[in-house]
């Protein structure tokens, strides 16, 4: 890997924008303001140098996999177009929201286990790494968990409960007719599993402690996922998830940044300007310290524009907008080797063009390596 200084850019460092030089060398970011003789040359006249963005929940990965109900494509195509996009967005690295459920099909045991055998087949250029989505009532499914826990295979855990929703909705055809054509299903069949597998309600609570016992072993993070009072956010706390993860009511996201939380919000949130579901605005709770993350969610392009969106908006600079998408994230997953941009740091960084009518990643760089350049970018590189 050839070492590279950039030049001319208005770097991110030390919570301030300011007009300085960096150099790469080894895969990481070797000095700010000097260089080192004979390393080639990013010309960055005109763009942001901001640290790479640190997705730790996005599920748009499911569009690749099965972008119509029932239609589904080989894992390794779908990871090589998601990586693609996550690149083009200045998302250097991701946790993929792999949901591990008891429905057949998108979400099924065997879909996550082709994700997780995909990711490991071969180096990728994105550092993409495992959110595992534990469907609460997936007790057929819990040893696997805990055995790919105990491998390593999997960087983040969050609890999620979505069977008592499914329940709820079997009785309307419509709305049950999503679920049963995700699992390719007919509705009769997929509404009798769902009745099965909600019988098992007494064994969730069990199920959820030996999870949780297991990832504190590991050192991994964990999360609960839209909570919806205060004594749930309580209870997962107390299990050891200290990352609050699209808090249903803002007096649950308030709570849990008392407690010293971190509290998780979707990008696309603040992009359209407002929650599809009608909760709580992203914008307004990043503004007021009780949003503290932002993720993709469900659409990668979102993280980058929403951190401009919310600088544009008054109230937050775009050093403290960015934290939200870098620095923020990297301190709720442990990644203390990333998310800033400072000696010794992965030379993780997207360059932005912030001068038109959108801002977009002119070039990303991943353990510096260029792993994406837009249309002239690689007319700014000087060989030494």
């Amino acid at each position: 890997m050839r070492p590279m200084r950039l030049t001319g850019g208005r770097m991110l460092a030390d919570g301030d924008l300011r007009e300085t030089d960096l150099t790469i060398a080894g895969g990481t970011i070797a000095a700010l303001d000097s260089a080192l003789p004979g390393v080639d040359r990013f010309d960055a006249t005109g763009l942001l140098v901001l640290p790479g963005i640190i997705d730790l929940h996005g599920d748009a990965f499911e569009r690749q996999i099965q972008p119509r109900p029932g239609i589904g494509f080989p894992m390794d195509l779908a990871l090589a177009e998601t990586e693609r996009q996550l690149l083009a967005s200045g998302i250097t690295t991701a946790f993929h929201g792999v949901t591990l459920s008891w429905e057949p099909g998108l979400r099924s045991l065997d879909t996550w286990s082709a994700l997780l055998d995909g990711l490991a087949a071969r180096p990728w250029d994105c550092d993409m790494r495992v959110h595992m989505r534990w469907e609460a009532f997936n007790l057929d499914a819990l040893d696997t968990a805990l055995a790919d826990i105990a491998a390593g295979r999997v960087h983040l855990l969050a609890f999620n409960d979505h069977t008592p929703a499914i329940l709820r909705r079997m009785s309307d055809p419509l709305k049950a007719s999503k679920y049963s054509e995700r699992a390719g299903m007919d509705l009769p069949t997929f509404r009798a599993l769902a009745e099965r597998v909600g019988a098992r309600a007494g064994e969730v609570v069990d199920a959820r402690a030996r999870l949780a016992a297991a990832a504190r072993a590991a050192g991994l993070p964990m999360a609960s996922h839209d909570d919806d009072t205060i004594a749930t956010r309580d209870d997962f706390r107390a299990l050891g998830a200290k990352i609050c993860e699209f808090p249903m009511a803002e007096d649950v996201g308030k709570a849990a940044r008392t407690a010293g939380d971190a509290v998780v919000m979707g990008s696309p949130n603040v992009v359209r300007g407002g929650s599809h579901l009608g909760w709580a605005s992203a914008a307004r709770l990043a503004e007021s310290d009780i949003c503290t993350v932002l993720t993709s969610d469900y659409y990668y392009p979102c993280l980058l524009r929403a951190a401009f969106i919310l600088a544009g908006r008054g109230v937050l600079d775009l050093p403290r907008a960015w934290a939200l998408i870098s620095a923020n994230p990297a301190a709720a997953a442990g990644l203390t080797d990333r998310g800033r941009l400072a000696p010794g740091q992965r030379a993780d960084l997207v360059l932005v063009d912030a001068t038109g009518p959108a801002p977009h990643a002119v070039a990303t760089l991943t353990a510096g390596r260029i792993v994406h350049a837009a249309a002239g970018a690689w007319s700014r590189l000087s060989r030494a």
